[in-house]
């Protein structure tokens, strides 16, 4: 193969990798009227498990109602985001809840759902400690998100040893 055509090969690939991954996120946006869509939900609660693991309760129950209370806390945090916040975090989203970008941006094969709380912790070290930039921002931004979302609601602060604030 010439290396003209290689290069063409490769543009085009490119060309076409991206208007389909952009139609992808339109199609599966991450929120929808400011709120998190069914597979945002799904993907908040299995990273929301992830990063919590230690933290959350330890009966399943518990744990369940622990995890649906955290997403229910994200869903009122992106109804309070500005507008190009909301648009921006549901790129994000939906990009992550398809196959593409599941595998592309954060490593996972498995869906989201589907993938156990170890793998999808090995994805989101792989995205902490990458080299791109892009993937180190998406950890964080997540981090920032699960975390800022679980611990606003009071009954979870006597996992991590907080009293709660002094009264002056």
């Amino acid at each position: 193969m010439q290396r003209r055509s290689l290069l063409t090969l490769g543009l085009a690939s490119a060309l076409v990798l991206t208007v389909a991954g952009g139609l992808a996120v339109l199609l599966q946006p991450g929120l929808q009227a400011g709120k998190l869509t069914p597979a945002g939900r799904d993907f908040f609660a299995s990273v929301g498990r992830a990063i919590l693991q230690g933290t959350l309760p330890t009966g399943a129950k518990a744990a369940t109602e622990a995890v649906a209370g955290l997403v229910n806390r994200v869903d009122a945090l992106t109804l309070s985001l500005p507008l190009h916040v909301q648009a921006e975090l549901s790129q994000l989203v939906g990009l992550l809840c398809t196959a593409a970008g599941r595998r592309g941006l954060a490593g996972l094969d498995a869906d989201w759902p589907a993938a156990s709380a170890a793998q999808v912790q090995a994805a989101l070290e792989g995205m902490r400690y990458s080299s791109l930039a892009l993937r180190q921002q998406t950890y964080q931004a997540l981090h920032e998100i699960v975390g800022g979302a679980y611990f606003s609601d009071t009954s979870t602060w006597s996992a991590v040893g907080y009293p709660g604030p002094v009264l002056i």
